[in-house]
């Protein structure tokens, strides 16, 4: 099965669980580390994430694929916490996380600038604003490569 085909799979198996809890789904990730293959499922909730909240979801999951089977290789199944560096995947967090400090990579520059660091200020038609030591910056959600929540010690 194809690698998107899976990571539909397990968005699937686990819309049951979206919202028990506060829980949601944050990102999927299927990789080969060397000679293993890992199947990794973030999910985190508004007070966080408990050992707990991994391993009913961990189970859960794991029912639905042996039923599915959607991966023909052996693989490890990890359920955690996205960290305190969670990613920004859908328009909701740009509106949840603003007043947060992020950083977001584009896939092209903006104004002569591929990296952008500062205070997330919300999602306007399609654009995230993040204030940076320059000023309010504009950048569309299409240009996004990459965009996570910026926790320094």
């Amino acid at each position: 099965m194809s690698k998107n085909k899976i990571l539909e799979t397990v968005e699937n198996l686990f819309k049951p669980l979206e919202g028990t809890d506060g829980l949601e789904l944050v990102d999927i990730e299927f990789v080969k580390e060397g000679g293993s293959h890992y199947l990794r499922v973030f999910i985190d909730k508004p007070e966080g994430i408990t050992l707990e909240d991994c391993q009913r979801v961990n189970d859960e999951l794991s029912l639905g694929l042996d039923r599915e089977d959607p991966i023909s290789q052996s693989y490890i199944l990890e359920v955690s916490s996205p960290g305190l560096n969670r990613p920004l995947k859908k328009e909701a967090d740009y509106q949840r996380f603003t007043g947060r400090e992020v950083k977001i990579k584009t896939f092209v520059p903006l104004e002569e600038q591929k990296v952008f660091k500062g205070t997330l200020k919300g999602l306007d038609q399609g654009t995230v604003l993040v204030e940076t030591e320059q000023g309010i910056k504009a950048i569309p959600l299409e240009k996004i490569a990459k965009a996570n929540l910026a926790f320094e010690f």
